[in-house]
């Protein structure tokens, strides 16, 4: 299918326009096990306080390839395996350069099942802030990459702590605007400042904007230095009747960024909510929107990945909007 060539353009309280940033590659490479690391979360609600087991393993550039213009940016993995109830696991994922200047919080859409391996591989990768993850590592950012949850027991299901909180789920689906799962989402936002004295910024794509915008409307004053949003969730659907209005964008008192492709299919995330998504952050600092227009023109799943909605053949020109974004926001 041939893609659209990306257009830009924006809306903002200040006016002003956006800045530009270059975009360097920098695929990893296995060097092997490191040592197992031992962490520790905040309670989550009901929840017990988070007790992670945690390996690691590291990841060097090939010599030969593009290396980013940063110093020493040779980015270091690992998984850690997070325990938010009696026998729910979450596992992240860690992706960081030895220097970075922010971390991103990246919150994918769909089900949220990324299907991270032991070794740090990812089952799931179609979605856009995950083909995008090594880009961002490459100039200089670190990211966390959040599992779905999953059960370690058939005693979860029933465990009285999961029913009065949060519940393990194969689908993600329905929960991100939930108070528990805004929570679990701050607790990562505070496990990233322990790892880095750094800013954290929450990113999140369709589905994954609600959980986005759940943890930024719950986090303390300091924590978070700013939200993006791309193809937002704005209206029910089929298979989840929540979207980020259920997650009390009222709260958000952090910069947000959103973008909307205006080529987006997808009924939930329809472009001509974004201005109706930006009025709703009534409490924000600033809220800069940026239409964006390409990508394929007949995709068989508007809301697949690989469309419009999940900018297919324009991930580059929305990094560099997002780059430029953050880099003017202290990052």
């Amino acid at each position: 299918m041939a893609a659209k060539g990306a257009a830009a353009t924006e809306r903002h309280k200040n006016g002003g326009p956006g800045r530009r940033a270059k975009v360097s590659r920098m695929p990893p490479r296995s060097r092997g096990p490191r040592p197992a690391t031992g962490l520790s979360y905040a309670a989550i609600l009901f929840l017990l306080a988070l007790t992670p087991a945690a390996r690691s393993y590291a990841a060097s550039a090939r010599p030969d390839e593009p290396q980013d213009t940063l110093p020493d940016q040779t980015p270091q993995s690992m998984f850690v395996d997070l325990t938010p109830a009696p026998g729910v696991t979450q596992r992240i994922l860690v992706l960081a350069p030895p220097h970075p200047r922010a971390t991103l919080i990246l919150l994918p859409g769909g089900t949220g099942d990324i299907g991270i391996a032991r070794n740090g591989a990812l089952h799931h990768t179609q979605n856009f802030l995950l083909r995008m993850r090594a880009e961002w590592v490459a100039h200089g950012y670190a990211v966390i990459i959040p599992d779905a949850l999953t059960h370690n027991s058939p005693q979860a299901h029933n465990s009285p702590q999961t029913h009065t909180s949060l519940r393990a789920h194969t689908s993600l689906r329905g929960t991100r605007s939930s108070p528990a799962y805004g929570e679990l989402v701050v607790s990562l936002a505070r496990y990233a400042r322990t790892q880095h004295a750094i800013p954290v910024f929450l990113v999140g794509t369709s589905q994954g904007t609600i959980a986005a915008t759940n943890g930024a409307a719950r986090a303390s004053a300091g924590l978070i230095a700013g939200l993006v949003l791309t193809e937002t969730v704005a209206l029910p659907g089929h298979l989840s009747t929540e979207t980020v209005f259920d997650a009390h964008p009222q709260n958000v008192r952090v910069p947000v960024l959103i973008i909307a492709n205006q080529e987006d299919a997808c009924p939930v995330a329809s472009p001509r909510m974004a201005t109706q998504i930006a009025q709703a952050m009534t409490h924000a600092p600033e809220v800069r929107l940026l239409s964006v227009s390409g990508g394929p023109e007949h995709a068989a799943k508007p809301c697949s990945s690989r469309s419009a909605h999940g900018y297919e053949g324009m991930e580059t020109s929305v990094s560099r909007m997002i780059l430029s974004w953050l880099q003017a926001h202290g990052a």
